[in-house]
């Protein structure tokens, strides 16, 4: 049987140091005949220059592995928009898309093409590093428990390991750039919304660069609970596991509160007051956590109130 042409699709703002290796793990890949569309998002650190030394549409260079590579450029317009370049640039059947710090294992679109039949996209599994800090360890251990339950037939088509047929993506309108974060949840509601179904293979393994900044992790978190308030609005009877953990998170900061309103009802504050600092030494990241849930959620209602980041406003003029 004659396979199909697939394209693989990867954006990149400001990530030099991960390029190299991205592109390394791509041109591994077994599948043949296979396409890999690279797009700078109006980069300033020589991510674009970088970039460009893997352009080979021709597939000559020795490292490109016999796969042609082309290298597109943009203002910064920001992943929906590069991931939306791509994808109308692509020449295949099925369009893969990646992140710039995952490192896709060299059967990746192998496993993926052997379990798209009757479906309209596929997504496999990735695997954060552990890294060397206690948030590298906490986001590792995340993510390996949301896929411990994931079914065959999932709801998420996750944005560093998944693939779509790219006829049908196109004629959903692909990726929405007013989205200001988790535009492939979008997408995979969409999909579901539709009737059609997500299969998910979990040997198809993408490896992702440890997190190990605690500010970098929060300011995801963040942006991740400020986008889930438009999943909630505009896909709510579509079921979803994208809040598996969020769901545990979020109700973290309660038992803190109390331990702080128990304060003002003790005479004897001293008690209250090292139950409040041993918990937030042994579960600081957990709090921190959650409390950018909250404020993602507040940030989320105020953008569905002004009509921001891909919500319409709750409240309009009558003309």
């Amino acid at each position: 049987m004659n396979k199909p042409l697939i394209s693989i699709t990867v954006c990149v703002r400001d990530g030099v140091n991960w390029i190299d290796d991205c592109m390394v793990a791509l041109c591994a890949q077994t599948h043949r005949p296979l396409e890999i569309i690279a797009v700078d998002d109006g980069s300033t650190d020589g991510s674009r220059e970088k970039l460009l030394q893997w352009n080979d549409e021709k597939a000559e260079q020795e490292k490109s592995n016999g796969i042609p590579v082309r290298v597109l450029t943009q203002e910064p317009l920001g992943l929906s928009a590069g991931r939306n370049y791509s994808l109308n640039e692509a020449n295949g059947d099925w369009v893969a898309i990646t992140d710039i710090d995952c490192r896709p294992r060299v059967d990746w679109i192998e496993r993926l093409f052997s379990s798209s039949k009757e479906v309209e996209a596929v997504t496999g599994r990735v695997i954060f590093n552990q890294g060397r800090t206690s948030v590298s360890k906490l986001r590792a251990r995340s993510i390996a428990w949301k896929y411990s339950s994931r079914s065959e037939n999932t709801t998420l088509a996750n944005g560093p390991c998944s693939m779509f047929k790219r006829e049908s993506l196109i004629s959903r309108g692909g990726f929405d750039p007013s989205w200001y974060h988790a535009e492939d949840m979008e997408v995979s509601m969409k999909i579901l919304q539709s009737g059609e179904l997500i299969r998910y293979e979990p040997e198809a393994v993408v490896d992702h660069v440890a997190e190990e900044s605690l500010f970098h992790f929060l300011s995801k978190r963040r942006r991740d609970a400020r986008a889930h308030t438009r999943i909630m609005r505009y896909y709510r009877g579509v079921k979803h596991d994208f809040s598996n953990d969020g769901k545990i998170i979020v109700f973290f900061l309660l038992p803190f509160i109390v331990l702080i309103a128990s304060i003002t009802t003790f005479s004897d504050i001293l008690y209250p007051v090292m139950a409040i600092m041993l918990f937030m030494i042994l579960f600081r990241n957990y709090l921190l956590w959650s409390a950018a849930l909250w404020l993602g959620a507040f940030e989320g209602c105020i953008d569905a109130l002004l009509g921001k980041n891909g919500h319409k406003p709750l409240f309009r003029k009558q003309v």
